[in-house]
């Protein structure tokens, strides 16, 4: 994940290097912008944003629209960046990028229902008066992205922000700057007149500059460490901030699940992407009626799934160097306190490449379970029914998303799980709607991305009362007389007295 150093600085003309996780080849090489540069570019993006603003809302949709068409056009070329960043094969990249396009189209297209100017009952008291209620963009978001999903998930915050008539600082990962700059790139294609959307790239100084940098709001994703240290730089220049942090996610299993389909979505939600998905799946409650079974299914299911660099890989190698051994730690753990592996093990760890990992009877304070693996690892627990299942899933300190496979109770087990998102008989899907809020609860952050929820989470409500006819009642002026109070009690007394 993204980190933010605070005391090293940086020489200027100083670059850095976008690595192939695969092979180690250079993909890129890129400036390590200080806090001067990143000041500038702010600066810049606020005139941009006062030309944007002022646009109509049909008008930035005609803009936004012709980005999605370009990125539609050259997908294969976007999700090449992404295999070369990211290591993650080419049909996983081509559905990331799918999925920002479709958020990208929604925001356009729902913008003026969602944050137009609507009007709102006044009330009998203010019958006088019409009120009315829309919602303003901030001015400047910045957005830091992760390296996990470099496209998609930056463009849950740039898509919403720039459709609610924002422009926009994009700080992408070290390890991705590439995908960030053929972003902002293809943007300028569309917008090439204003500095609507920019790219800063550094490391962590870099990322911190942008948080003191004065923007409007600052949207991050990353871990939930580094989302602490975010909202710290954020705090002294009072920005607001939207946080998608860690998650923990579990995946519930009922008596009456298809299991077919659980074992199936548990694994692929639990390895795609080399387990690098903050809403994959980490921990999976089995009801002890079909534990046996379903653990079956799941072992044979992962016996044909490996990962590698060659093309025919459903798994790429580990992106972020240093993620491999956070993944061998908790696997040891695991493994040190009484867990077994049933797929994998300690062996299955290597410095890029780790093969997935299915780990049973692992305690429920062991790191495995209380921690961030962000790895291809499982750990699968025999639960006496579904209330169990519930709290343990809740024990933990994140909420970010879950799964239930349930054919009768999904959606009563799916309410009652502490987490900002939960998927019933599927895994993840909520990503793919854009009109769902996206984010957690806890450790796992605040504040949503996508949706109508997304949309205003990048602007401030504006609201209006305005006079429409001569005061049926001087209520706001000192010329108001007992008569005055007296029909005011009695109209509250007959509106609410019976209550």
């Amino acid at each position: 994940m993204t980190t933010l150093e605070t005391d090293p600085t940086t020489d200027a003309g100083a670059t850095f290097d976008s690595l192939n996780p695969g092979t180690g080849e250079v993909v890129g090489t890129y400036p390590v912008q200080d806090a001067e540069a990143v000041a500038a570019t702010v600066e810049r993006a606020r005139a941009a944003a006062k030309w944007w603003s002022g646009l109509s809302f049909a008008e930035r949709r005609t803009h936004l629209d012709a980005w999605a068409g370009v990125l539609t056009r050259r997908i294969a070329q976007l999700a090449e960046v992404m295999h070369a960043e990211t290591g993650k094969p080419h049909s996983d990249a081509q559905l990331e990028a799918v999925m920002a396009i479709g958020h990208l189209a929604w925001a356009a297209k729902n913008a003026p229902k969602v944050l137009g100017r609507k009007r709102v009952p006044s009330g009998l008291e203010m019958i006088d008066h019409s009120a009315s209620v829309e919602y303003l963009p901030l001015g400047v978001v910045g957005v830091i992205g992760p390296w996990n999903y470099p496209a998609f998930t930056p463009m849950g915050s740039i898509a919403y922000a720039l459709a609610a008539g924002n422009a926009v600082v994009f700080k992408p990962s070290e390890f991705t700057p590439g995908v960030g700059a053929w972003l902002v790139d293809t943007f300028a294609q569309v917008v090439p007149d204003q500095p609507v959307l920019q790219l800063v790239t550094g490391l962590g100084p870099t990322g911190e500059a942008l948080c003191r940098s004065g923007v409007d709001k600052l949207a991050f994703t990353g871990s939930t460490a580094t989302g602490k240290k975010v909202m710290a730089a954020c705090a002294d220049t009072l920005t607001p901030v939207v946080i998608e942090a860690g998650g923990k996610d579990a995946l519930l299993v009922d008596a009456d699940a298809d299991l077919d389909a659980a074992a199936d979505a548990a694994l692929w939600s639990g390895m795609s992407n080399a387990g690098q998905t903050c809403v994959g799946t980490e921990r999976v409650y089995v009801h002890e009626r079909v534990y046996e079974p379903f653990l079956a299914k799941l072992v044979a299911l992962a016996d044909g799934v490996r990962a590698g660099t060659e093309p025919e890989a459903k798994i790429g190698p580990m992106t972020m160097p240093t993620q491999s051994a956070v993944v061998r730690s908790h696997v040891l753990d695991a493994i040190k306190r009484g867990g077994r592996a049933v797929v994998g093990g300690p062996d299955s760890v290597g410095d890029s490449l780790v093969q997935p990992t299915i780990l049973v009877d692992v305690p429920e304070d062991s790191i495995a379970v209380t921690e961030e693996t962000f790895g291809p690892t499982l750990t699968v627990a025999r639960v006496r029914d579904m209330d169990e299942a519930i709290e343990l899933t809740n024990a933990s300190r994140y909420g970010l998303g879950s799964a239930v496979f349930s054919k009768r109770r999904g959606t009563e087990l799916a309410r009652r799980i502490r987490s900002g998102m939960t998927a019933v008989n599927s895994v993840i899907a909520f990503a793919a709607i854009p009109s769902l809020p996206f984010g957690g609860v806890g450790q796992s952050g605040f504040g949503r991305i996508h949706g109508p929820d997304g949309l205003k989470e990048f602007t401030y409500s504006k609201a209006v009362a305005r006079r429409r006819m001569p005061a049926l009642m001087a209520l706001t002026s000192f010329t108001r007389t007992a008569k005055t109070d007296k029909i005011l009690a009695t109209i509250v007394s007959l509106r609410h007295g019976r209550g």
